[in-house]
């Protein structure tokens, strides 16, 4: 190390210039190889075990997710023009490269069942636009009478109608999305359009995400920069240390991209965050620096960069490798955007730490110490003393009421944590009056629901779903879960063509809108329908051996709550099922976000345990001591459950963004520990004395922490200023984190050292 050190000091430009050659070649693969994913599913871990059923399920029904756009005419959609438009949109949209034609259902498209003197008759409801009010009261009254199509394509007011585009995930791209924008934006007027659906979601997190990043990183260098210079009045300090942490951002996203990693959304919080982390050391090594100038205003240069190094070195690289585990421990998730931020900002911090105890003193070793006002060590004491003299004995004579306060704390933290909810929802990571919520919303408002869920029956032989008992069965449990929940619009399945065929097939007799008794019956039915319309259609809801079914439940919110509100209704039918040979599974984006919000929540408990055992045996191992290992995890663990309770009271749920939380709190409150614990143990060895230890620990790194604190604080509150909701909240909660670590590892773990004695008695007892 010491060889290391002198070569270092001798070659600083060969050193600045290596960086610079680094640099370069992690800029190369991320100016060609990076990308947003825009494709929510590939947020999921493929090979678990409901996303490979699901992505089964979806192959034999056609399941994929859809383009929904809503064409609403305050005058009613019985307009001729308005009815022109509709075609024309959707044969735009049939045209579409990524589309096939018989993926896009409209009014245009949609299939009219209804009896004829022949029997059986499938046709669509208009292809003529039709131009007579005659015509049209006659298109309207073939609308309202079919069940298949009144409240589901056409809203119950008559005022607005549905075009649903289907597309796989493959096809869907950002060029695409502007296409389906474009074409919207050009059918505006006197129409009013909305568009909604997962794909727009998709596209808009992948438009919105490099934006929000692109104007977070300047604000959060500007703040840095304003706070750095505020806490070490010194450009050179402030410029070396914003250097930093600007190249640790760069190898970070260089990286990534080598890796052929994709951008989440959740990425795009990495700069923030190794900004804000990242300055923690420079902080530490130039208060250092700048105490050690003023005890020694005589001192070279090369003295005072070596003691800085020296002096620095142990404590910077075990906060950077303790705040790197508390990262690492999220790649137990299995949610991809999740583990992948864990491992690079990781590898950011550690970064941060290397190119700190390297570009910082190379840099001060080429351009010179900086220029700080050195204050003479009398008045240093008399301007700082008194502070932590009264700080450390106000702490010491309000023990007992220190110890009462944490305890209320942690007990109110429980409190709160077991209010703590889980939400996958993608919309709400847009803020509330969006674009895409407004549509949403409205379609939500006006029909059965933009998301869904799909329940795919599986039956032990063929045919079992041309059984009445069977169908009555699927139609009560849709029936249930349709009238028990708000927010359940709508369901379709093949209960709905037995039913609406039985009808016609009595003149339109309402009474008839059941099942029929008699499988033959239902089989006739069936086949009327293959010969007469397109068989193709019924592939939706049933395979070609009628032993796999497919029932779609349209859902009002695509969170994790109304998801389980309706499987928790739909398995209570599973016995019955079972009894008739069925079995019951789920598929579909709805039911995937469900297991998606289940696998966040198993990550995030696997997080804090392995993060927290981590850094408890790696502080026992730096410092040779299980208890110092526990004492300097107190802060954390407080913080952990105090953040928690936060979320609970404040009804914050535990999302993909905010499931980084407690990695943050853990990896970041650490440090204050770490380099706290680290100055303690050398006064208390110096002095023998456990309370002034604690003063002289208070004045150096108290100082220190307190600096770091505030620019840490600072720098995730930028996270203020982005546009999705769930970053404010998670900027808002880190920074309570870290104010909540620093101010535990500056009094319950400073009196847990004190009380305990831990690192004077093994002085005293060596002397004796």
């Amino acid at each position: 190390m010491n060889r290391f050190l002198s070569s270092l000091l001798r070659h600083p430009i060969i050193v600045l210039v290596s960086i610079l050659l680094i640099t370069l070649g992690f800029l190369i693969p991320l100016y060609t190889n990076s990308y947003i994913e825009t494709d929510l599913d590939k947020y999921m871990p493929q090979s678990h075990p409901a996303f490979v059923y699901s992505t089964q399920a979806e192959e034999w029904f056609s399941i994929q997710d859809g383009i929904i756009i809503a064409v609403e005419n305050t005058d009613g959609i019985y307009q001729s023009e308005t009815l022109e438009k509709i075609k024309q949109i959707t044969k735009e949209l049939q045209a579409m490269e990524g589309i096939d034609k018989n993926d896009v259902t409209s009014l245009y498209t949609a299939d009219n069942i209804k009896g004829s003197e022949y029997g059986l008759e499938v046709s669509e409801f208009y292809n003529k636009v039709p131009s007579s009010q005659e015509d049209l009261l006659k298109l309207q009254e073939s609308v309202k009478s079919n069940d298949m199509v009144y409240k589901r394509l056409v809203s119950e007011d008559e005022k607005v109608t549905l075009i649903i585009a289907s597309i796989s995930g493959a096809a869907f791209s950002q060029e695409f999305y502007h296409e389906i924008l474009d074409l919207v934006d050009s059918y505006e007027g006197p129409e009013i359009l909305h568009v909604a659906g997962r794909p727009i979601v998709e596209g808009s997190l992948a438009a919105l995400a490099p934006a929000d990043m692109a104007k977070m990183i300047p604000i959060v260098i500007l703040i840095i920069i304003l706070v750095l210079l505020l806490v070490m009045r010194s450009f050179m300090a402030t410029i070396l240390t914003l250097l930093v942490v600007l190249l640790s951002v760069l190898w970070s996203f260089g990286l990534m991209s080598t890796l052929s990693v994709p951008i989440y959304a959740v990425s795009t919080m990495l700069p923030v965050m190794l900004i804000a982390i990242g300055v923690a050391d420079g902080i530490h090594l130039f208060n250092h620096l700048k105490l050690y100038q003023q005890k020694h205003p005589l001192a070279t240069k090369k003295e005072c960069v070596q003691d800085m190094i020296t002096g620095m070195r142990k404590p910077v690289i075990m906060t950077s490798v303790t705040t790197a585990i508390g990262f690492l421990s999220l790649l137990t998730s299995q949610v991809y955007p999740i583990k992948y931020f864990g491992f690079f900002t990781a590898f950011g911090v550690l970064m941060a730490m290397c190119l700190s105890l390297i570009l910082i003193p190379a840099g001060l070793m080429l351009f010179g110490l900086p220029k700080w006002k050195i204050i003479n060590k009398l008045k240093m004491n008399n301007k700082k003393a008194p502070f932590s003299r009264k700080f450390s004995s106000w702490l010491l004579t309000h023990s007992t009421l220190t110890i009462i306060l944490t305890v209320i704390i942690i007990a109110g933290s429980l409190w709160g944590t077991s209010k703590v909810w889980i939400d996958s929802s993608f919309l709400s990571q847009f803020e509330n009056d969006s674009e895409i919520n407004i549509a949403d919303t409205y379609i939500n408002d006006n029909f059965g629901g933009t998301s869904t869920m799909n329940v795919i029956f599986d039956a032990d032989k063929e045919d079992a779903f041309k059984n009445p008992e069977v169908l009555k069965l699927m139609e009560t449990l849709q029936n249930d879960v349709e009238e028990s929940l708000d927010v359940v619009g709508n369901s379709f399945s093949l209960t709905d063509y037995i039913k609406r065929m039985n009808m016609v097939m009595h003149a339109d007799d309402k009474a008839y809108n059941i099942i029929p008794d008699s499988q033959e019956l239902i089989a006739q039915y069936l086949l009327l329908y293959e010969m007469s319309g397109d068989p193709d259609n019924l592939t939706s809801v049933v395979d070609y051996t009628y032993q796999k079914a497919n029932m779609t439940f349209q859902l009002k919110s695509d969170s994790s709550v109304a998801i389980k509100s309706a499987m928790e209704i739909i398995e209570k039918y599973e016995p019955s099922l079972e009894e008739l040979g069925v079995n019951m599974n789920y598929a579909g984006s709805g039911y995937k976000a469900l297991v998606f919000s289940d696998l966040i929540l198993e990550g995030q408990i696997y997080s804090i345990l392995i993060s927290l055992v981590l850094v408890i045996l790696l502080l026992s191992l730096m410092f040779k001591k299980l208890k110092i290992g526990l004492i300097g995890a107190v802060p954390s663990i407080i913080t952990v459950g105090f953040s928690f309770g936060i979320m609970g009271i404040l009804q914050i749920p535990l999302s993909i963004t905010t499931a980084l939380l407690t990695s943050i709190a853990i990896g970041i409150g650490i440090d204050y520990a770490v380099h706290f614990i680290e100055r303690y143990k050398i006064y208390a060895k110096e002095t023998g004395n456990a309370e002034i230890a604690l003063e002289m620990t208070m004045e150096h790194s108290g100082r220190a922490i307190s600096f770091n604190a505030l620019v840490v604080i600072s720098g995730f509150l930028v996270l203020l200023f982005s546009v999705f909701p769930p970053n404010r909240a998670l900027g808002a909660l880190v920074s309570l984190n870290m104010f909540t670590s620093f101010l535990g590892t500056l009094t319950i773990m400073a009196l847990l050292l004190v009380k305990s004695k831990i690192f004077i008695s093994k002085e005293i007892n060596d002397e004796k």
